[in-house]
């Protein structure tokens, strides 16, 4: 063979040494992989062409421009060619690409530590058949991953840009080290020095395989210059960037999906359908009777209206004229004013009232839904304890009360302040969970639920009131007594709680002055110890349901035929919830002592419900009535089931939610591990069971519309005939323009509004004519459809003359002008 033969794997001399030889055969071979002849050390001229610093671009064999090769044979890209080099010489594909020269080595170096150029043996020996295995994309010769020359600290030769082949650049090793963990003589941005590319080593290596070819020419599969790795098919798919409308979108379905919104949005599903027909026709139908919702319809028109038009009349209402205060004849639903402010007229007041009756069922499943879970107990397990809570069946009795029905706001707000105080009942108190923002949110709830009335506000305020104590006491004993602990509630959580505490503390305080005020005016408003008696139920009530309940209403028409005043009496908070409660104090994820004390809660809060009927009260509900401000004018002691209905609601809570966890545990023995379709709906045969005891037969009647002259006639005006049930909705009838009337239902009655009825039975006379003017009234309005059985049948159509008034007819609506 001769000393020129191509660059592929032909035999070149042993002996060709220095520069020269390295020159001479660089001059005959192709520069990488191509097959015209290369220049020297001197210009090249490849195809016309000619570069500076010993480099031509040249001609690949297949029509391809190759990058040229350098004095010692290195290629254009950074990859060596065939020829040898010498130490003056440096890497002309190197330098185009701004790194290092690497290490210049001999033909003799290579010679003696017997390697080919790629890392290959040079089968043991030197001479003219020894192959020269250079090839394009491969290290040059003499440059080995694991031999060094002389040169190694970066080598002797100058770079095409002036700097010296020993300069590192951007932390590139030195042609004795590697970097990035590969090996090479001389590294430029973590790769060798072997002028290797891509992550390739000196030796035509590829991260981690090693310098021997599979055709013996040096190459590896797949490594050469154009070729794709074969296995990057393999490799995962990058990650595509979302667009920013898709990341809204992962934003929005990811909080669709969110417990809390699926909770609030079951919450307002399950109100709907368990309130049903509530809203079929809601402009024109009230829940119960037309009787208390509509005053309480008026009620939310009436706050809503005055706060927009003369905040400082709120008190003193449209109804019961001539009286001042007359707001705070019973619990005002002032936290809803903002709903009172959308509509005007009677219709816009019922869909007003159906609405938030709705609402609020839907409320006080979230609110007791949201106690659960933060005092530890499953999502199904709390939602027992949010549907018990706001469909029991005693409740159903309690349709036309919606301040009673508005109870949700009890559960929400403890729920706050528990997550602001990092409280739970199964994890205790935890510090790192503590959030001040929390408790100023329950605060501010608790305040609201206070707005609604006293008649379910006053017991939670008590309740409250009592909870700071404790937290005080606990303070103190922290603090200084037992295991003293610097600021134990933190200073911020301590801020919240004065000023949350301070604002609820004054909202009461605002709230309880017109009823201290009433009271003043109206003695009898207050209650004795002998209307609470006629309103407290026996022990029978607990079992008993009202007559509202498809379930059991039917069934228990016997039972609810021996109790004095059954609307208040039938106190069944669900058979359903009462086996729950038991089972939780035997098998629960509360502690025994929490359950103990949701117990005796359970007990003594149905002890205060009975009222007097529990050995005549003396030792429980009368120390309350007759010492605790307020608590005298709660006239149905009944109506503290809520508190036990709530507790019960907690232990049934443990006890589902303990099941629910013995599921999953015997799901995850089961192999696959997922659980079996029986098993999944057994965990909601608790859920289901309480649902369907909560089903109500509630009526609907028709709200009587308003008389034309309600729209016409100014007051004040006194609507004939009168009595406690047909006032109310003359109430809702005159929120078209809130004029003042004479009418008005309440829990009691003025002695001036008995008066006025006693007095106004023989109208038209000069008697009843001449009290009413001085009263102020300048209208009387007789409505023909409501005079049949009463004093007016008769004098309706009398002779008015000498009386100094006028009648008028409008529609069914006799019109006496004073």
């Amino acid at each position: 063979m001769t000393t020129d033969q191509s660059a592929a794997g032909g035999p070149q001399p042993a002996d060709a040494p220095g520069a020269e030889g390295a020159a001479d055969r660089a001059a005959k071979e192709p520069a990488a992989g191509g097959t015209g002849p290369g220049s020297g050390t001197g210009a090249r001229e490849t195809d016309g062409r000619t570069t500076d610093a010993g480099r031509a671009p040249g001609k690949a064999a297949d029509g391809k421009a190759a990058d040229g090769t350098s004095a010692d044979g290195t290629s254009a890209d950074g990859r060596a060619g065939n020829g040898g080099s010498g130490t003056d010489s440096t890497t002309s594909g190197r330098a185009e690409r701004g790194d290092p020269a690497g290490s210049s080595r001999t033909a003799e170096a290579r010679a003696a530590d017997g390697k080919a150029a790629d890392g290959k043996d040079a089968d043991g020996g030197s001479g003219p058949d020894k192959p020269d295995s250079t090839a394009a994309g491969k290290s040059g010769p003499g440059d080995t991953a694991d031999d060094k020359t002389p040169d190694d600290e970066g080598g002797s030769g100058e770079t095409a840009d002036g700097k010296s082949g020993a300069s590192r650049t951007d932390g590139a090793n030195d042609g004795s080290g590697t970097t990035d963990g590969k090996d090479g003589s001389s590294t430029t941005d973590g790769k060798d020095g072997s002028s290797t590319t891509d992550g390739k080593d000196g030796s035509g290596k590829t991260d981690g395989m090693d310098g021997s070819s599979k055709d013996g020419s040096g190459t590896t599969a797949g490594d050469k210059d154009g070729e794709a790795d074969p296995f990057a098919a393999f490799a995962p798919a990058p990650e595509p960037v979302p667009t920013r409308v898709r990341r809204i979108g992962r934003a929005i379905g990811r909080g669709l999906i969110h417990e809390w919104t699926l909770a609030t949005v079951g919450s307002l599903v399950l109100a709907v359908l368990l309130t049903w027909p509530t809203l079929r026709y809601p402009r024109h139908t009230l829940p119960q009777d037309y009787w208390d919702p509509s005053l309480q319809a008026w009620q939310m028109a009436w706050s809503g209206h005055i706060l927009l038009t003369n905040p400082a009349q709120l008190w003193h209402a449209n109804t019961f004229f001539p009286e001042s205060w007359s707001f705070a004849f019973s619990d005002t639903l002032l936290g809803y004013a903002p709903a009172g402010m959308l509509g005007t007229g009677p219709e816009a007041a019922i869909l007003r009232y159906n609405i938030i009756f709705v609402l609020a069922h839907a409320l006080a499943t979230f609110g007791a839904y949201a106690l659960a879970r933060q005092l530890g107990a499953g999502r199904i397990g709390a939602a027992v304890a949010g549907v018990s809570y706001a469909y029991a069946p005693w409740l159903l009795a309690q349709a036309g009360h919606l301040h009673v029905v508005s109870n949700g706001g009890i559960p929400l707000a403890l729920a706050m302040l528990a997550r602001g105080h990092g409280y739970s009942l199964r994890h205790g108190y935890r510090p790192e969970r503590r959030h001040d923002g929390w408790v100023y949110a329950g605060w501010l709830v608790a305040a609201w639920q206070l707005s609604l009335g006293f008649g379910i506000g006053l017991p939670f305020a008590y309740f409250l009131g009592g909870t700071v104590v404790v937290a005080a006491v606990t303070w103190f004993l922290r603090r200084w007594v037992v295991r003293p602990v610097k600021r134990p509630f933190g200073r911020r959580l301590l801020l919240a709680d004065l000023v949350g505490g301070a604002i609820f503390a004054g909202i009461g305080l605002l709230m309880a002055l017109p009823y201290f005020k009433v009271a003043q005016l109206h003695p009898q408003a207050e209650r004795t110890i002998g209307d609470i008696s006629i309103f407290s139920p026996p022990a029978i009530g607990f079992f008993t349901a009202p007559a509202e309940s498809r379930v059991w209403g039917s069934l228990h028409e016997g039972a609810r035929a021996t109790l004095p005043w059954h609307p208040e009496m039938t106190l069944l908070p669900g058979f359903v919830l009462y086996a729950l409660a038991a089972g939780g104090l035997f098998f629960s994820v509360w502690k025994l002592r929490h359950r103990l004390l949701l117990l005796a809660g359970v007990v003594v809060t149905m002890v205060l419900a009975m009222g007097t009927r529990f050995f005549d009260g003396t030792f429980t509900y009368v120390p309350l009535f007759e010492h605790l401000p307020g608590w005298n004018g709660l006239r149905t002691p009944g109506r503290l089931m809520l508190w036990t209905t709530l507790l019960l609601g907690l232990l049934a809570a443990g006890a589902v939610s303990a099941f629910a966890a013995r599921v999953r545990e015997i799901s995850a023995e089961r192999i696959p591990s997922w659980p079996s379709p029986g098993l999944r709906l057994a965990t909601l045969v608790p859920l289901l069971l309480v649902i369907v005891e909560g089903l109500n037969t509630t009526p609907h009647p028709v709200v009587p519309p308003q008389p034309a002259a309600m729209r016409t006639v100014d007051g004040p005006l006194l609507v004939l005939p009168s009595n406690q049930s047909l006032d109310q909705p003359v109430m809702l009838w005159s929120t078209s323009r809130f004029q003042d009337v004479v009418n008005g239902g309440s829990g009691f009655t003025p002695h001036q509004l008995d008066e006025v009825r006693r007095v106004a039975a023989a109208f038209p006379d000069q008697t009843s004519v001449d009290y009413l003017r001085t009263l102020g009234v300048r209208n009387v309005l007789l409505m023909r459809d409501q005079v049949p059985g009463t004093p007016w049948e008769i004098t309706i159509d009398a002779p008015v003359d000498g009386l100094d008034i006028t009648r008028e007819e409008i529609g069914q609506v006799v019109v006496f002008r004073l």
